[in-house]
């Protein structure tokens, strides 16, 4: 996510100077429409497009501001423990934080972890380079997902290295947008409704979680759990 808000940025910098020197090489069907009509204010275009980018670069100036907070559940081991910011995650301590980083660096076991990470998540962003290109859009849902992978590498760290867990795990918890919060209270609307009023929490808990995650239960393991009522 932060290497896409600072790569569309960039990219806005690329389409202002393409407008500024009129060759418009990134806008071929306005470049066409300019053929047959002469009268295009590029200067305009210019300035639309200048203030997008300012615009965007006020919305997203946290993540230039957090880009190292943001990046430890990737490469932990890479950053500067004094570049992130505690302030969000009372319950870490920075101290120990720092010296469970100094512990894990020495690790090997530990450290391949977060090597396959980095290997993993880059073999995903190259097929879907490939794929995208080739518009096959349904192949791209079935890749792994990145963010599941951070998870796996995450929950296969021991507890021992636990102020390192909850940091990771708290910034893996950020919402980029209140979008999913938005969307988690009109289920919730929908599910316990005026009909169902009397649900508990814990199952309006478990209803939500059904529906607006991609986790999926184990039936068969579920029902081998219960007890199985004999008949009389």
């Amino acid at each position: 996510m932060l290497e896409d808000v600072l790569a569309f940025e960039r990219k806005m910098t690329v389409f202002a100077r393409d407008v500024q020197r009129g060759t418009l090489s990134h806008f071929p069907s306005l470049r066409e429409f300019r053929e047959e009509n002469t009268h295009i204010n590029c200067e305009y275009l210019q300035d639309a497009i200048i203030e997008m980018q300012t615009a965007f670069g006020k919305r997203f100036s946290e993540f230039r501001e957090e880009k190292s907070t943001l990046s430890f559940p990737v490469t932990p081991l890479d950053i500067d423990p004094c570049q992130l910011n505690m302030s969000a995650f009372p319950g870490v301590s920075q101290p120990d934080l720092e010296i469970e980083l100094a512990d894990i660096a020495d690790k090997d076991l530990w450290m391949s972890k977060f090597k396959s990470l980095t290997a993993d998540l880059e073999d995903v962003a190259r097929q879907k380079a490939v794929l995208a290109r080739e518009h096959k859009w349904s192949d791209i849902e079935n890749l792994p997902k990145p963010d599941k992978l951070v998870f796996e590498t995450w929950n296969a760290i021991p507890d021992t290295y636990m102020n390192m867990k909850t940091y990771a795990f708290g910034v893996l918890s950020i919402f980029g947008s209140t979008y999913l919060c938005e969307q988690i209270f009109s289920s919730m609307n929908d599910i316990k409704s005026k009909y169902r009023s009397r649900l508990t929490d814990d199952s309006l808990q478990s209803c939500l979680k059904l529906k607006v995650t991609s986790y999926s239960p184990d039936i068969e393991k579920l029902c081998s759990d219960v007890q199985k009522q004999k008949s009389h």
